[in-house]
């Protein structure tokens, strides 16, 4: 029996002969990003913009960026993390203590962080979008081109704008709720391909005929 051709997600090149898109994973190096099976990025000038992109993630401050499985996310999608807050609360801005000297003991310098950046599962973000520190994201959200996001985005949710606003639901909230359920993106890759065309027809009425039958069956 000739063994089932499953795309591998430590393939570096997912599309044959084509550089500019790759399972994003396994180009990262910094410990701090944590992406998902099947993620990709796409550029045409250098795949390796991604991690340039994420900007001032620094070991002291402790953030992380997570992101999920199956999401797309197009060039020059930047994440501004924590390291790039700067403290209000006194008469300056100025991070005096981190260039060290005399300056290092007479400041204290308190960490302004709102937490790790937090991107969900299937989520389309598009061409040179900016995401704000400590930003969480929902499942299947779409981010339109060169939006800003400065907060939260709710599960299949389209935002756009500068800053990022919604738009619309993608679907209806019972339909939402059943696809949280479901989490068809944890499921293993034989039973997502079984699965596939529910997942990728939005009928939902099939989705619900089946949800009780095909995805326990191929559990």
């Amino acid at each position: 029996m000739s063994k089932l051709n499953y795309p591998d997600p430590n393939t570096l090149y997912p599309i044959e002969g084509f550089k500019r898109t790759v399972y994003l994973k396994n180009i990262i190096t910094n410990p701090h990003i944590i992406v998902g099976d099947y993620t990709y990025y796409d550029d045409p000038e250098d795949v390796h913009n991604f991690e340039k992109n994420v900007l001032y993630l620094f070991d002291f401050i402790g953030d992380k960026l997570i992101i999920g499985k199956f999401c797309q996310i197009a060039t020059g999608v930047r994440f501004m993390m924590n390291g790039g807050n700067h403290a209000m609360n006194g008469f300056s801005t100025y991070p005096f203590k981190v260039f060290g000297g005399e300056w290092a003991p007479k400041h204290h310098m308190p960490l302004v962080s709102k937490g790790d950046t937090i991107i969900g599962n299937d989520v389309w973000i598009g061409n040179s979008v900016t995401i704000g520190p400590g930003v969480k994201i929902g499942d299947g959200a779409i981010i339109g081109t060169n939006s800003f996001v400065t907060k939260d985005i709710e599960p299949y949710t389209i935002v756009g704008g500068n800053p990022a606003k919604e738009i619309r639901k993608r679907f209806d909230a019972e339909t939402i709720q059943l696809l949280l359920d479901l989490k068809w993106w944890d499921w293993s890759v034989e039973k997502i391909t079984n699965n596939l065309e529910l997942i990728t027809n939005g009928k939902i009425d099939a989705l619900k005929q089946q949800s009780a039958t095909t995805f326990k069956k191929n559990t």
